[in-house]
């Protein structure tokens, strides 16, 4: 803890969204409380109906550091803990951080200076995933890699420029507020839906790849089936939402469902050579793995093919089978853009 807050610094708060982050949550927000920035901070723990020990840790964390606080978000849906933690929170910069995400010493820091520097609304940057076991470095392999991503620059880095949205976001409190916060009708892809409301209002939306989260992927192979087929089935809603955002890297899985299907089926059915698609994917994501696993053990580089294959299907198959209700439902809770009658440009 800095002995000294500096007033000249905006104070920051931190928000968390958490549901059964028992593994990850104490040193998420170790993190953060180590953060190099020696302004006013604090962290607001928004906790879902967990399974595990993550309340018994939080309420740990909260006895230890003054800084820690917590809300309940009795739903266990991430729009709903963000929203709750930040009207519990009260700092005019606000910092989202998963109960799985590790920031980088000078993070906060270095936000605070591109929202001053740019001028823009949220700033936010890579999502560096980084593995603790063979089977989770395959993951952050797969994750970071262009064959696994395409070429989402809070995936695989790129210059800094303007964005459509970023990953997690360090925002100014008066636009959260002007916008109203997130749309808790949007389980996942929160994120997009509001930037994309920051965007019509006429903010900036600021990539920086100085900005780096390090991310926790998921453990096992049916946890990352699910995550990613959730992915894929709420991009499908985004493009129903807002039909100008579809294009080709979107369309990338459910082609290659439909391809590899198509194939099994009139290979079983008509003739055997249409096993060539499918047998032509496995090639390759099986060559395309070897430049993602270059340094990594043996057991990582195997299991590749195996991440890169349960990426790609369950997004395509997600995002086929999204039911058009979904989108209806989203799209009915539709919030107008907020114009405040004062730019968020000025000094933070």
């Amino acid at each position: 803890m800095n002995a000294a807050n500096d007033p000249a610094l905006p104070a920051v708060s931190v928000i968390m969204p958490v549901l059964n982050e028992e593994r990850h949550l104490r040193n998420s927000v170790r993190h953060i409380l180590e953060q190099d920035y020696p302004g006013e901070l604090e962290v607001v723990i928004a906790l879902g109906p967990s399974k595990d020990r993550t309340d018994a840790i939080a309420a740990e964390l909260v006895a230890e550091d003054p800084r820690v606080h917590t809300v309940p978000n009795p739903t266990g849906r991430t729009p709903a803990a963000l929203n709750a933690a930040i009207k519990a929170s009260r700092h005019p910069v606000v910092v989202r951080v998963d109960g799985h995400g590790m920031l980088s010493p000078n993070y906060i820091a270095t936000a605070v200076r591109l929202l001053d520097e740019t001028g823009a609304a949220n700033v936010g940057g890579i999502m560096h995933a980084e593995g603790e076991n063979a089977w989770e470095e395959a993951v952050a392999a797969a994750m970071t890699a262009k064959i696994g991503v395409g070429n989402a620059a809070f995936h695989t880095g790129g210059s800094a420029a303007p964005a459509d949205t970023v990953y997690l976001g360090v925002f100014r409190r008066e636009v959260l507020e002007q916008q109203g916060g997130y749309n808790v009708e949007f389980i996942r892809a929160q994120d997009w839906e509001l930037n994309y409301r920051i965007r019509e209002a006429g903010h900036l939306i600021w990539f920086s790849p100085d900005l780096r989260v390090s991310y926790r992927p998921r453990p096992s192979v049916r946890a990352l089936a699910k995550q990613y087929k959730d992915y894929g089935r709420w991009r499908r809603v985004v493009t129903r939402y807002h039909r100008g955002s579809v294009n080709l890297r979107y369309l990338a899985a459910p082609g290659a469902v439909l391809a590899n299907a198509a194939g099994i089926v009139v290979g079983a059915v008509l003739t055997p050579w249409a096993l060539l698609v499918p047998a032509a994917y496995l090639a390759a994501i099986t060559v395309g793995s070897l430049p993602a696993g270059r340094g990594l053990g043996a057991g990582a580089r195997l299991r590749i093919p195996l991440a890169l294959a349960t990426m790609h299907m369950c997004w395509g198959y997600g995002f086929l089978t999204s039911p058009r209700s979904l989108a209806r439902t989203v799209i009915a809770s539709r919030r107008p853009a907020v114009t405040a009658p004062q730019s968020a440009s000025a000094d933070v």
